[in-house]
């Protein structure tokens, strides 16, 4: 817990300071970067408080809790952390709505935990080309850890390919004969851990995975399920 609380503690100041340009004498002149001041610092988040991934929101309900406690204990080298957030009801197209209004009204230092690989690769492009750090990103896209062409985002977890990857050898060095069947998201998200999972397993194992996707939006996939179970290799 305590490593978390120091890395997050690490990146932030780390945002704060990236976002800085230090001309000559800026010190002494307190020039600090936009949603910096001598008594606070303002970062921004979007969160799908509404929509199909609203069961998340509570990520973003106990970080703002954690800010609280920070606050509470003297802030950041005694800067308060003020954290904004706006619902983007898990849509891109809503993220990047409220995203530039975190960056041009609100002003803030660095845009934080947004969730889901489509939501940070909807806002990525804007916030690198307006140099906004984009840090810890909840989501886990291989195509989110690509510091050569966006050197403003910083991700949080392994990436998918990895994970999917971890769980191929896995299958294939304890259980060679074994089926599989997955069921992934029709997205970035879900393409990325499968094809982390077939690279894995080998080729030799390409028959004996199933596979089907459903959008993030439908509202069940039970019938899926079934199709899976039913399509399963012999």
């Amino acid at each position: 817990m305590m490593k978390c609380v120091k890395l997050v503690r690490f990146a932030i100041v780390a945002a704060m300071l990236g976002g800085v340009g230090y001309p000559k004498d800026s010190v002494a002149q307190k020039v600090y970067g936009p949603g910096i001041t001598d008594m606070e610092i303002k970062i921004g988040q979007t969160a799908p408080y509404s929509g199909p991934a609203s069961a998340f929101s509570r990520l973003h309900k106990a970080e703002a809790s954690y800010f609280k406690y920070l606050n509470s204990k003297g802030g950041i080298n005694g800067r308060a952390v003020q954290l904004i957030s706006y619902d983007d009801g898990f849509s891109p197209p809503k993220a990047v709505e409220q995203v530039r209004r975190l960056v041009e009204q609100d002003e803030v230092a660095a845009i934080f935990s947004l969730l889901g690989t489509a939501i940070n690769i909807s806002v990525r492009q804007y916030l690198n080309n307006k140099k906004v750090p984009q840090i810890f990103s909840a989501a886990q896209s291989s195509s989110l850890a690509d510091p050569e062409h966006f050197p403003w985002t910083l991700g949080l977890q392994p990436t998918l390919h990895f994970e999917g990857a971890f769980y191929g050898k896995y299958i294939a060095e304890t259980n060679a004969a074994a089926k599989v069947a997955v069921l992934y998201q029709n997205d970035d998200f879900g393409k990325d851990l499968l094809r982390g999972l077939k690279e894995a397993s080998g080729s030799d194992r390409a028959g004996r995975i199933s596979e089907l996707n459903f959008d993030a939006t439908v509202p069940t996939v039970d019938s899926q399920i079934v199709t899976l179970a039913a399509s399963r290799p012999e």
